[in-house]
């Protein structure tokens, strides 16, 4: 089968298309055909091998994917021919996969494979981030940083759907700030200046922050009192510091969401996550934002699209 590797710690222009052995399933394992992959910033940390999952060269990257179950263990709930999402952690990038049955989850029938490989690392985390780490409640205010991302637009809709009121996008241009209004954002905000802007509509609840950088401390000045800022990770390059007299003088807090380690050593947890989100993507109130897509032969230019920061909504390969 068709299979892109990572043959080399050159960066994402440096994978490679080839032939590869087809996986067989073992115990507990699902065997899917894919036909979507999600492309997501840890592959292109293992691309350099500053990723913490290091696998021994040459290894087939890709932890998200949508696909036909080709075959499944007995009692799973799963047939041949179900549509399913599924999470692989390695192996996504190529025609046939497998992935533990536990976290293999049927699609609803109004979700595509494009939007499926598209769940379960970024609605995972924004519902990790909003509902279990920051405890939003009905009402709340949400400012989303890097909100035109495949985590910005999730976090918007998961937001929504799990009772937030004013929901406002911070993002680098006019154009990724409409991305974030389609996605269901109430306003958006341009970057450059953006505390300024929205301390002037009113101080929000909770901040989400996938950037970092020195977006942050304007970050905190945001906040009014009991509010968090949800820290997701640091696509700005830059791990930023904090003065931990703000949170004292100003009763905030910075919350720390770290999903995959935390929700791997949980067996349930992710199904748990699904259940949650499932009557959210039925009735389309989840819909997840499809961006940049690519055939499985041009994974170096997904790759490159989010290295380059010059994504909107999802990345995805197409098999």
């Amino acid at each position: 089968m068709k299979a892109i590797q990572i043959t080399s710690l050159d960066g994402p222009a440096a994978v490679e298309l080839l032939d590869v052995p087809e996986p067989v399933p073992g115990d507990g394992q699902v065997l899917i055909r894919v036909h979507a992959a999600g492309v997501a910033f840890p592959e292109v940390l293992q691309s350099r091998g500053l990723y913490q999952m290091k696998p021994e060269l040459p290894f087939t990257p890709g932890a998200e994917i949508a696909g036909e179950v080709v075959s499944a263990p007995e009692g799973s709930g799963l047939v041949p021919g179900d549509r399913v999402a599924a999470l692989c952690l390695l192996g996504g990038f190529a025609e046939l996969a497998v992935a533990p049955a536990t976290e293999t989850f049927k699609l609803p029938d109004n979700v595509s494979y494009e939007q499926g490989a598209s769940i379960i690392f970024n609605y995972g985390t924004a519902y990790f981030a909003l509902v279990e780490r920051g405890k939003l409640q009905p009402g709340e205010s949400v400012l989303v940083q890097g909100a035109a991302g495949g985590i910005g637009t999730a976090a918007i809709q998961v937001a929504k759907a799990f009772g937030a009121g004013r929901v406002v996008a911070v993002t680098s241009t006019v154009e990724k700030g409409a991305v974030a209004l389609e996605a269901g954002a109430d306003e958006f905000v341009l970057a450059d200046g953006f505390k300024d802007a929205v301390v002037a509509g009113g101080k929000v609840d909770i901040v989400v922050d996938p950037v970092g950088g020195d977006r942050f401390t304007d970050s905190l000045r945001c906040l009014a009192d009991d509010g968090r800022v949800l820290v997701i990770g640091f696509t700005a390059g830059e791990i930023p510091t904090v003065k931990v007299n703000r949170l004292l003088l100003n009763n905030i807090s910075v919350v720390g969401v770290g999903w995959g380690a935390y929700v791997l050593a949980r067996p349930g947890h992710i199904a748990g996550e699904w259940d949650a989100l499932t009557p959210h993507l039925e009735s389309g109130a989840l819909r997840p934002v499809v961006g940049p897509t690519f055939p499985l032969a041009e994974a170096s230019a997904a790759l490159l699209t989010l290295d380059e920061r010059r994504a909107t909504g999802k990345v995805l390969l197409t098999i």
